[in-house]
């Protein structure tokens, strides 16, 4: 049987980068400019500001923006480091 795998600890670096950490133990430290950069979105443009994309938090194992979810990333990905 498969482990379920969620995020149980995210800190801030610099820029636009996180610290990721599952519950397996496994970190990430992912750099999220790329994304938000070569994906622009009405949506989550705002997040490419480093105050915004600060303002994140751990809803339901898993990291988000806004409180509506305005951006949020699927967990295998973030696991992968990969965005």
């Amino acid at each position: 049987m498969a482990r379920e795998i969620y995020i149980t600890e995210a800190t801030y670096i610099k820029d636009l980068t996180l610290n990721i950490v599952f519950n397996d133990g496994t970190a990430q430290e992912i750099n999220f400019r790329y994304f938000l950069q070569r994906y622009p979105h009405p949506q989550y443009n705002k997040y490419g500001n480093p105050d915004k994309f600060k303002d994140f938090q751990l809803a339901e194992g898993n990291i988000v923006w806004g409180k509506n979810w305005d951006l949020i990333f699927p967990i295998e990905q973030l696991y992968q480091g990969k965005i």
